[in-house]
């Protein structure tokens, strides 16, 4: 793909990404210095993972039901606090795949794929339901767009390639759904299978929901932008990056995504997707993958990519869970992908590209906040850390623009007449030592609302 450059009346003006405050500037000669003593070893472990063997499902499910508690504990890569847990995760994997037949599966970037009939999926037994919803017309994907036209120089996402390097397909067939795999290797990588499923509660929501009166989470940081307004979802196209986190020194995830957002305390439900680098959850890999998450009480449930059979899955593609063949370089070629939600016949479905993936049941809200429409729609940027937190977006300071700074576009939601409107948005910048956000900008188009995001990370974010 050539570099595609902004619209013609893009109205950012770069500034310099160089901290000019001598504390921060100490804090990143710090972070430099423990990145060369300490990161370079592990972020070669961490980019180039152990390649994954392809094992047949039968074999998987053999493989579970034996495998030692003691083996997985002693691994160097395990977390797991004890045989208990171990446990647990074990009954629930079998839990998940029990009466699950597999016409064929594939593996890409060391996940496993098995294709499933759509009603043997986990989410059928979660809910009690008999046959998937009826997804919205393909053409409301694009008849939302408050705009009919979309800029022609806008990067496109990279395509999943057709065969694993096994020749495996990596379509399903018809009447089927690719359920990732989930293994007690990757479990293992948690303490427990509830830290395996979660993403604790984010300053994101906590901050927006209360007007920046009350923080959140200390150990999530962000870059965001944020509007109050009810709504049955919305979309962003997604700007897509990888950048590094260093899980040697403590740094856990790097994430760009969107959250629609209901309720408040106990009953805060969210709508959320996007990109995310978490070595820990996709068996070491440095390279962004899709996810999604939703919950339905505050984050004391939910779980990535429908690990826990929260989500209905109809399309077999818009593999979750998936890295791309791609990403976009600093200066050079730009990649994204567009992610929607939209609540249509009391169901959240998911859109990604063209393609309706699937829905979270309206059965999920327990006639919460959510199962009517939510109240608040965020865009941008997290991260969790401990001491030092990673890079968020590309790395690269907002203010850097096109092509060096991430960015999300084409925001826009819909109100709870079924009207898409553009995005009127505001920033918040609650750690602007590590990250920034740059706009929210108006133009024309598909590039009608955008802005960029992220920053280097480091200490004392």
């Amino acid at each position: 793909m050539s570099n595609n450059l902004p619209p013609a009346n893009h109205s950012y003006r770069p500034q310099s990404s160089t901290p000019t405050n001598p504390q921060r500037t100490r804090k990143l000669l710090a972070l430099s210095a423990c990145a060369f003593l300490f990161a370079t070893p592990a972020a070669q472990a961490a980019t180039q993972p152990e390649a994954v063997k392809f094992v047949p499902f039968e074999q998987f499910l053999n493989s579970t039901r034996a495998s030692s508690a003691a083996d997985l504990m002693h691994r160097p890569e395990s977390k797991v606090a004890n045989a208990p847990a171990v446990e647990e995760m074990r009954k629930a994997i079998l839990d998940r795949y029990e009466g699950v037949t597999v016409s064929h599966s594939f593996l890409l970037d060391n996940q496993h794929y098995d294709c499933v009939p759509v009603h043997q999926q986990p989410a059928f037994h979660t809910y009690g339901i008999k046959a998937a919803a009826q997804a919205p017309p393909l053409e409301l994907l694009t008849q939302h767009q408050p705009t009919a036209n979309a800029s022609p120089s806008a990067p496109k996402s990279p395509e999943v390639a057709s065969f694993d390097a096994n020749g495996n397909s990596t379509r399903c067939e018809a009447n089927t759904v690719p359920l990732l795999r989930t293994t007690l290797e990757t479990m293992s990588h948690f303490k427990s299978l509830n830290d395996f499923y979660q993403k604790k509660p984010g300053n994101a929501v906590h901050v927006a929901q209360a007007n920046f009166a009350t923080p959140g989470g200390p150990a999530h940081k962000y870059s965001y932008t944020y509007q109050f307004v009810n709504n049955l979802g919305g979309n962003s196209n997604l700007n897509l990056w990888s950048p590094y986190v260093n899980t040697a020194l403590g740094e856990i995830f790097s994430l760009s995504q969107e959250w629609y957002i209901g309720g408040s305390g106990a009953g805060t439900q969210t709508e959320e997707v996007g990109w995310v680098v978490y070595p820990a959850m996709f068996n070491g890999s440095e390279q962004a993958h899709f996810f999604i998450f939703s919950t339905a009480d505050n984050y004391a449930s939910g779980c990535w990519n429908n690990t826990c059979g929260d989500f209905v899955q109809v399309a077999s593609s818009g593999l979750l869970g998936n890295s791309w063949s791609a990403y976009s370089s600093p200066g050079g070629a730009q990649y994204e992908f567009a992610a929607k939600y939209y609540l249509y016949q009391g169901n959240w479905w998911l859109g990604y590209g063209s393609t309706w993936v699937g829905y979270y049941p309206g059965a999920k809200y327990h006639g919460g906040q959510n199962s009517r429409y939510a109240q608040i729609i965020e865009f941008g940027s997290e991260s969790v850390g401990s001491w030092i937190w990673p890079p968020e977006g590309s790395g690269a300071w907002s203010s850097t623009g096109w092509s060096h700074a991430a960015y999300q576009r084409n925001l826009y939601y819909i109100n709870t007449s079924g009207t898409s409107l553009w995005d009127s948005l505001n920033s918040a910048q609650p750690s602007p030592a590590c990250y920034s956000i740059t706009g929210p900008y108006n133009n024309t188009g598909a590039w009608s609302r955008y802005f960029y995001e992220g920053g280097p990370g480091g200490f004392g974010c």
